[in-house]
């Protein structure tokens, strides 16, 4: 099959809203976490969240564009953007040929929620009457974003959403991957986007018991691994990857940040939204994804792990990765602690992240997390408070979502 790599990245996060400003946030081990200010949040049991700050729809889209788009959808556009500009490509050289090898494949776990829920509220604020928005049904859905790319740039190759709540953008991009090993693109768009700060999204995982309410220190409430974690932080955001055919990239001179290698889905098949202590779906994406590289685990050099900072989830995926690498010294951190749970576009911000730590043999810290769980498995090495300088050829890349669903990804530094 043929080789795959990176040749674009793009970023919108509560850290930042270009990739190198990002990168320096979490290499100095910021957190991105603060108090709600999208909606009044005073009777909330969770009153703060990972807001992407300063972010200005106009510097990417014109007045009239921004009032068609749900906010997902404009962070997957500046994202988008962001990664295509990276990349160096210009679709308007392009004859209809080559843009039907370009294509787009978009995740998020929430798509406009919170265009679904405006609409909802002014049609009960009035007389019953439907005045519903030209716009709400394209603004709400969750392939608007997919689609909304592709058309931006005339790309006709394979376009879709994936959709496998916080596991979504690794779908996405495991899924774009082999759409161009597999010959049916050259080059696709892949990442994710998530705008779900919203009332009802707040409250119903509240209700669902799985967000930090540690509202008196909003930055330190996300602690990976640590006996005191009360759930995890939402955040918003975008995170793209431009994947591309080797030899396309190397005919037109393209900088190439990585290599994607593996790619493992699999499935807890236990809980609606818990999961199960052996961590036998974790184990089985990363399993798979190791075999899909061709490696065995002792290649793998760091592991971002999904480390959502809830109580059974730390657990049961630091279960299945004890399970895999059995003792093995490979390096784990949880970058969620600075970014915060970007939802379905977790997978893609933190391929970022991962993709970084190759290019500069450096792994980000763990912030927060003061006082490891008694019961995390034995042997496992952890990276707490300072970054790691290190030689880093593999990372693997872990997400798991609601519904048991399970992806991991592995880069690798680009060889000749």
């Amino acid at each position: 099959m043929k080789r795959v790599v990176v040749t674009g990245l793009g970023a919108i996060t509560p850290l930042g809203n270009t990739v190198e400003q990002f990168w320096q946030q979490i290499l100095a081990g910021k957190s991105g976490i603060g108090p709600i200010t999208k909606f009044d949040s005073g009777k909330f049991k969770t009153q703060f969240a990972g807001e992407v700050k300063d972010f200005n729809p106009e510097e990417y889209l014109e007045k009239k564009e921004i009032k068609k788009y749900d906010l997902f959808t404009q962070y997957a556009i500046a994202s988008s953007d962001q990664a295509i500009k990276d990349a160096e490509l210009n679709f308007t050289t392009m004859n209809d040929v080559e843009l039907a090898e370009v294509g787009v494949i978009w995740a998020t776990g929430n798509g406009g929620i919170g265009t679904f829920e405006a609409q909802l509220e002014e049609f009960h604020a009035g007389d019953g009457t439907p005045r519903f928005n030209p716009y709400f049904i394209p603004k709400m859905i969750v392939d608007i974003a997919a689609g909304a790319i592709s058309i931006r740039h005339k790309l006709r190759g394979p376009n879709y959403c994936t959709v496998s709540a916080c596991a979504s953008s690794n779908t996405a991009i495991v899924n774009a991957f082999d759409t161009i090993r597999l010959g049916k693109a050259n080059i696709m768009i892949a990442g994710g986007s998530e705008a779900a700060l919203t009332k009802s999204s707040v409250g119903g995982f509240n209700a669902a018991q799985a967000l930090s309410k540690n509202n008196d220190d909003p930055q330190g409430a996300s602690k990976p691994f640590d006996k005191d974690r009360d759930g995890f932080v939402m955040s918003e955001g975008a995170g793209a990857l431009v994947l591309e055919e080797l030899e396309h990239a190397l005919a037109r001179g393209a900088n190439i940040y990585a290599e994607i290698v593996g790619g493992g889905m699999a499935a807890d098949a236990y809980h609606l939204t818990g999961t199960p202590p052996d961590g036998i779906g974790a184990a089985l994406g990363m399993t798979k994804a190791l075999k899909d590289a061709g490696i065995t685990a002792d290649k793998i050099d760091y592991i971002n792990a999904h480390a959502t900072s809830t109580g059974l989830g730390d657990l049961s995926e630091l279960q299945g990765i004890h399970t895999v690498f059995n003792g093995l010294p490979v390096i784990i951190g949880a970058t969620k602690s600075m970014t915060g749970h970007l939802l379905g576009a977790a997978g893609a911000i933190e391929s970022v992240i991962s993709i970084l730590a190759i290019r500069d043999n450096i792994i980000p810290p763990t912030i927060n997390t003061k006082n490891l769980d008694e019961n995390i498995p034995k042997g496992l090495n952890i990276v707490l408070g300072e970054p790691i300088k290190k030689e880093i050829n593999y990372v693997l890349n872990n997400t798991f979502g609601f519904g048991g669903h399970t992806a991991s990804t592995i880069f690798k530094k680009y060889e000749a």
